[in-house]
């Protein structure tokens, strides 16, 4: 009989113990579950708000081609347009959220096919890239825009040979800024742009090669509202100035290229800066649009969204003569990008 109640509690226990083992790994099938549901929960909702962000940044966009077709249908309280000669940074509100919006002139960039073997070695170093690949870099992009004798090939165009799928140079000019990726020696960071860390530990955005490089671009004068800080040291301005400069910038939009006589006797590429007239010219501009949503509590997103078109201005009048023929015309559109402001 004892032995039978003994047996009996064992089998009692071995249930318990295969009970609560049942109802710990239950639990923890519904913790999983419970944290798969959250995460979806939350991956569905950033999705949804960057979309938000994305069409937000669009339309601002499509907002800023506005001020371009019909600036003098559009004014400050003060009465003054909006978008003018100087104008560089427009600061957009919409119900759904805030958008800063960027108008950078290509001639702010050195020409890609026109730019000096020096200019581009200054480029490049003034980027951070170390001296022997700059060289190499730079002999990679004189032999892509340059021919060679009865069209033989180059060492470039042997090692390119050699890559999977295979390629030659172009040795000719560039036709797209896209074009530098195929050049030895030219990484996406380098090209795209990166992030380094300021003296505060916070990221920030390092520009790149087409951010400094055009087809379009200038041989002179550079725009200086928007010219960066490597372009100038590439056409010979030294690197205190160019900060000093950008500072300027920074504080107050340059509408006069008198306001850098501080710096005229800073070397000869101070010369090299001037006003790009996008209200009265017919630039080809790069328009960026970078844009947070309001949240319920009237608090900004903390995500961001950058988009970007590169556009040709025909004729800011053209739309009075003909309003089915646009004063713009898109070249090309970039669903993300990276600002720099």
């Amino acid at each position: 009989m004892e032995d039978n109640l003994a047996r009996s509690r064992s089998n009692s226990g071995m249930a318990l113990l295969a009970v609560l083992w049942l109802a710990a790994a239950l639990s923890a099938i519904a913790l999983t579950i419970a944290n798969t549901v959250r995460g979806e929960t939350e991956r569905s909702s950033t999705e949804a708000d960057g979309l938000k962000t994305y069409y937000l940044a669009s339309g601002a966009i499509d907002r800023m081609l506005l001020y371009f077709d019909q600036r003098d249908g559009f004014r400050t309280p003060d009465n003054k347009p909006i978008f003018q000669d100087n104008t560089r940074v427009l600061q957009l509100q919409f119900p759904s959220g805030i958008v800063t919006g960027e108008i950078i002139p290509e001639t702010s960039k050195l020409s890609v096919n026109m730019a000096t073997p020096r200019e581009l070695s200054n480029l490049l170093l003034a980027l951070g890239v170390e001296p022997d690949q700059a060289q190499q870099i730079v002999a990679g992009i004189l032999d892509w825009r340059g021919p060679t004798q009865g069209g033989s090939f180059s060492e470039w165009d042997q090692y390119y040979m050699s890559l999977t799928p295979s390629f030659r140079s172009r040795h000719a000019s560039f036709q797209e800024i896209e074009e530098l990726l195929l050049v030895r020696g030219v990484t996406p960071d380098l090209f795209y742009g990166s992030y380094t860390r300021d003296a505060q530990g916070q990221l920030t955005p390092r520009p790149g090669l087409r951010d400094c490089l055009s087809v379009y671009g200038s041989e002179g004068p550079f725009d200086v509202g928007t010219v960066q800080p490597a372009v100038m040291q590439a056409i010979g301005i030294p690197a205190e100035v160019a900060s000093a400069i950008i500072a300027l910038r920074t504080a107050t939009p340059i509408g006069s290229i008198d306001q850098l006589a501080p710096f005229k006797n800073s070397g000869p590429g101070v010369g090299r800066l001037g006003i790009e007239r996008l209200a009265t010219g017919r630039p080809i501009v790069t328009v960026r649009a970078t844009a947070q949503l309001r949240l319920s509590n009237g608090q900004l997103s903390d995500l961001r969204r950058s988009v970007s078109a590169l556009v040709k201005i025909l004729d800011l009048y053209s739309s009075l003569y003909n309003p089915a023929r646009p004063p713009y015309h898109v070249l090309r559109w970039y669903d993300n990008t990276v600002p720099l402001q």
